[in-house]
């Protein structure tokens, strides 16, 4: 099974905070194949002839008090309600507020049928072990909801790159042993530390969309995982709508062309083909029965600090 593990849809870049760095030319998106377009567009029409070549796709949420920037939630679950055979929806939350953050993580895994969570620390301006975090972590434990890290470094130049970094996650995977964690981009650029955590924790793994846009980081980032023995904890994900998942594919396929006249090793290509393969629902022990869930029954929350 192929499952792209990290896609996203909007209706303008400024809903994940990337549009005033566009404007100001810091950031330049170039698509694989493409044409280079400083802002794309992520329209839901778009997204799916994007994922023809998979079997299902994560399409992920995003909330940022910190940023002001949100895809909701509601309009992620309509999408993939229109294709429930092929999108699987991951709910963003802020853990900022731990109250609003832990109600909406019921309301996304009971009423909108999500099946994951993704939060930022960078972006949203929180500490990974802080406590009002550790609150959505017990939650989506108990509701069997792996938790996508986003890095979010290029959101803007008010990120906190000090929150960013993968080996943050060593307390939360320790704590959390219960909790899938799934560290995107491969945690670029501290990849590093990213695979030390895959091969410390059995519950932490990784994705690696955005890298093969950048093919020696990417060949040096897959070369290290294999060698070290933990690629078979990485995900595919193609980072739509930066490229799309033919082109991701095709990238990583082509991955040991920067080893030809050299005494580089070279990955073997089953290992490549592992990655793009590789089941990541059954991985994350994601349910993708769309049933109706049971309801909380009036649970209370805990209160905001």
């Amino acid at each position: 099974m192929i499952v792209d593990c990290f896609t996203h849809i909007w209706d303008s870049p400024a809903q994940v905070a990337l549009e005033s760095q566009a404007r100001r030319g810091r950031l330049k998106f170039s698509l694989l194949g493409g044409n280079g377009a400083e802002t794309p567009t992520a329209d839901p029409r778009q997204h799916f002839e994007s994922c023809e070549p998979v079997d299902r796709a994560i399409v992920l949420g995003f909330k940022s008090h910190y940023r002001n920037a949100e895809i909701p939630n509601d309009a992620v679950a309509e999408y993939v309600r229109k294709h429930p055979d092929k999108l699987i929806g991951f709910a963003g939350v802020d853990p900022t507020k731990p109250k609003e953050a832990i109600a909406e993580l019921h309301r996304a895994h009971n009423e909108l049928n999500m099946r994951g969570v993704v939060i930022a620390p960078a972006a949203q301006d929180f500490h990974p072990s802080h406590s009002t975090a550790y609150r959505l972590y017990v939650a989506a434990t108990e509701l069997k909801m792996p938790i996508l890290f986003h890095p979010g470094i290029d959101f803007s130049a008010d990120t906190k790159l000090e929150y960013a970094h993968p080996v943050l996650l060593d307390e939360v995977a320790r704590e959390h042993p219960d909790l899938k964690i799934v560290i995107a981009h491969m945690g670029y650029p501290w990849v590093q530390e990213t695979i030390v955590m895959l091969g410390k924790h059995p519950n932490v793994c990784a994705e690696i969309s955005w890298l093969v846009h950048q093919p020696w980081q990417a060949y040096l980032a897959l070369s290290s995982a294999y060698q070290y023995g933990v690629i078979d904890k990485l995900l595919f994900g193609s980072g739509f709508p930066f490229t799309s998942a033919a082109h991701t594919m095709e990238a990583l396929y082509s991955i040991n062309h920067m080893c030809h006249g050299t005494n580089l090793p070279v990955i073997p290509r089953e290992q490549l083909r592992g990655i793009v393969e590789r089941n990541a629902l059954e991985l994350l022990a994601i349910c993708t029965d769309s049933a109706p869930l049971r309801r909380d029954n009036g649970r209370a929350l805990p209160e905001e600090d």
